[in-house]
């Protein structure tokens, strides 16, 4: 399955001058906006729940639009008093201007990858004839728009390497439109797909098939619930209304639907979901024009996805009998499990992905939330362990079945991504492209400890500061994890990172309960009803980082987003006096009614829903929206959102923001910083991002007490 491309550039954010200047004692604050309370309740199995900022959740209306330049105004105000505020963004700006590539991508005869040349809002999309070629402009996504928040995927090329499929994001929104350039002459075509989200481009021939939603009411499309997905399959040169309906289910809205066509074009694999985890396939062997899509494995209890085929035969990647997931062969005329032959079993280490590539495949194993590489032949027969330049997060593997090489990503906390060539005959790595970031450094070290958690279950946890720190129970950290959705945190260099490193700051990633650092049951004892267990494992964290003399409650910054906000807001809210400053961002934290907007349904999966006593009796339970309180003392807060979320609706923060202000009377600041044309995160411009991390970063060292 090559009609993928994933090359990420490296993750950036900032460094620190010395300036030498203090955080002020006290910040004078305005007065916070009137926020209007209505009467609203909801009924729950007999327990009436007030939502008085409901009204927030209108998006478009007059009312909440003012309310967000209300709130930016305060958020501003406060921040414009913090005096190395400016001094970061400025120091941000010259150390973000370095160039950035992404690993090439092979082609046909042509390489594709991604570069900014430091400062662009968007990288820019090159190609070149050959690996020594000259570099031209493919595609400029900054050149689609005149604040750079237009943001370019590339979602699968044609079989004969003649064309690719690419999609266009605004400002931040989930929904996309697809294209299609000749990739020789580089000529947009007449093809324009409308209202696809979540859609890659599986190309059979002269057309491909894709995924959409039907076009939501005027008005409603970054906040109405987006249902009915379906498959499309569209001929080159058509108008999306002859776009022919390849794959539906008139009886459930609540699915997903993506399709893959196998690498020889020999079958279309099609793939539903009833949420973000666990999903049934489907299958259409093509060589033949009217044979039917059948059922290739069945339920939504397991997750499965397609290698490849071998011939007749469909190589499987599963959980399904595999906590730690394997790889199986199936006849798909005979695809019963108990016809299933084994390919890759399943090992100690949990399976985080496999790809073909080069006749081979590329087993991707996590060994204590790191990368891991193993090549097997096509039929399971181990052939090597692949060499990496030390422990951390290496992307990047598999290609074309021809290919004779291909190029990867390396990085970790103390490395930039790093590119490198791997020669598949002579299994060597040689360094290819190495960041040109002026920063050394050689000067921090990472450990790795496990602690223990409320039920005793020990966690892992990645611990970064200087050489020859004191522990003596007075330094700064910034707690970052996730917890969900079978997400594993990996080692990753973040520029951000490096300049509360550099200021004396530990930054502390614990692998949580929810992500797949240890396989499927790690993912399971962290949701649903267990989801409690995520929460307890992030305090569990600070607790063991105070106990241990690294830090104190103080100093102690949480981080998270998205799901991630959701961590924040439970945590903060269940132990507000561990933490001082709390970061929830983009966050889910209205447990009660996520579902009821854009695709939030495809998360009841992972932590069920209102609408049945069971969940709602654990969600109320820890709801973050829910769970505040009057008369507490509530961590200095900097809530981040952006207008144009359409994964987690703005509305979130909105009545969170509104809830904390009402009720918290302290000393601490509860500020909401709302972007304007941005999203979810994904494709937000270099200025936002410099912008945004600037501020960030200000509210915490003045927060923490920490100099600049």
């Amino acid at each position: 399955m090559k009609n993928k491309l994933l090359l990420g550039l490296f993750a950036l954010s900032l460094l620190a001058c010395n300036q030498g200047k203090k955080p002020i004692d006290k910040i004078t604050r305005m007065k916070y906006p009137d926020t209007r309370k209505d009467s609203t309740t909801d009924q729950y199995f007999g327990k009436t729940i007030a939502d008085p900022y409901r009204w927030l959740e209108n998006d478009t209306s007059a009312e909440t639009k003012a309310w967000v330049i209300a709130e930016n105004k305060v958020t501003q105000n406060y921040l414009n008093q913090i005096p190395y505020r400016a001094d970061i963004k400025k120091r941000l700006t010259e150390i973000w201007n370095y160039p950035k590539e992404s690993a090439p991508m092979k082609v046909g005869e042509y390489y594709f990858f991604g570069k900014n040349n430091g400062l662009q809002n968007q990288s820019v999309w090159y190609i070149k004839k050959g690996l020594e070629g000259k570099e031209e402009v493919f595609l400029d996504p900054n050149k689609l728009t005149t604040d750079g928040t237009a943001a370019v995927s590339l979602l699968g090329f044609s079989h004969d390497k003649k064309y690719v499929a690419y999609s266009i994001a605004q400002a931040g929104s989930d929904w996309s439109s697809i294209y299609v350039m000749d990739i020789a002459t580089k000529a947009k075509l007449s093809d324009e797909l409308k209202w696809t989200k979540f859609s890659g481009a599986a190309w059979k021939g002269d057309g491909f098939y894709y995924s959409r939603f039907d076009a939501p009411a005027k008005g409603t499309d970054l906040s109405a619930t987006n249902k009915f997905q379906k498959i499309y399959y569209h001929k080159l040169g058509a108008q999306q209304k002859d776009d022919q309906l390849i794959f539906e289910d008139k009886t459930n809205p609540n699915l997903y639907f993506g399709a893959d066509v196998t690498e020889d074009e020999r079958f279309l694999i099609i793939s539903a979901s009833a949420g973000t985890s666990g999903n049934a396939l489907y299958y259409q062997d093509l060589k033949e024009v009217n044979n039917k899509i059948l059922p290739l494995v069945k339920g939504y209890d397991h997750n499965h996805d397609i290698i490849d085929n071998n011939g007749d035969q469909l190589l499987l990647y599963t959980d399904l009998d595999a906590e730690h997931k394997r790889v199986v062969l199936i006849d798909p005329k005979n695809p019963d499990p108990k016809n299933w032959k084994k390919i890759i079993p399943e090992s100690e280490l949990p399976l985080e992905a496999v790809s073909s590539g080069g006749g081979f495949l590329w087993a991707s194993y996590l060994k204590d939330a790191s990368t891991h590489i193993v090549q097997f032949a096509l039929n399971g027969a181990k052939i090597g362990e692949v060499k990496l330049p030390e422990i951390g997060t290496a992307v990047g593997f598999g290609g074309y079945k021809e290919d004779k090489e291909f190029f990867y990503t390396f990085t970790n906390f103390t490395t930039p991504g790093t590119i490198y060539r791997y020669d598949i005959a002579k299994a060597t790595s040689s360094l290819y492209k190495k960041s040109e970031l002026k920063l050394n450094t050689d000067n921090y070290e990472t450990s790795q400890v496990f602690y223990p958690s409320k039920d005793g279950t020990k966690v892992p946890m990645f611990i970064v500061h200087k050489k020859g720190i004191k522990l003596d129970g007075n330094n700064p950290v910034y707690l970052y994890a996730y917890g969900g959705f079978q997400v594993s945190l990996t080692p990753s260099f973040s520029l951000s990172r490096m300049l509360f490193l550099e200021k004396g700051g530990i930054y502390v990633q614990p692998s949580l309960r929810g992500g797949s650092e240890y396989g499927e049951a790690w993912h399971r004892n962290g949701m649903l009803a267990k989801k409690q267990n995520v929460f307890d494992d992030f305090i569990a964290a600070a607790e063991y980082l105070v106990k241990e003399k690294y830090t104190n409650p103080a100093k102690i910054a949480i981080s998270g987003g998205s799901n991630g906000g959701l961590l924040v807001g439970a945590c903060m809210t269940q132990r507000p006096e561990l933490f001082k400053v709390a970061l929830p961002a983009v966050g889910v934290l209205d447990m009660l009614r996520y579902h009821k907007f854009t695709v939030g349904w495809g998360w009841a999966v992972e932590y069920g829903t209102s609408d049945k006593k069971e969940d709602f009796d654990y969600l109320i339970k820890y709801s973050p929206l829910h769970n505040v309180k009057p008369g507490v003392n509530y961590p200095a807060t900097l809530i981040t959102t952006a207008d144009h979320d359409d994964r987690v609706v703005p509305a979130h923060s909105f009545k969170f923001a509104a809830t904390l202000q009402e009720k918290y009377k302290g000393e601490n600041p509860i500020l909401i910083r709302i972007e304007t044309k941005a999203g979810h995160g994904a494709g937000k411009p270099t200025t936002k991002l410099i912008g945004e991390a600037a501020d960030v970063w200000s509210f915490v060292f003045q927060n923490l007490g920490m100099n600049w």
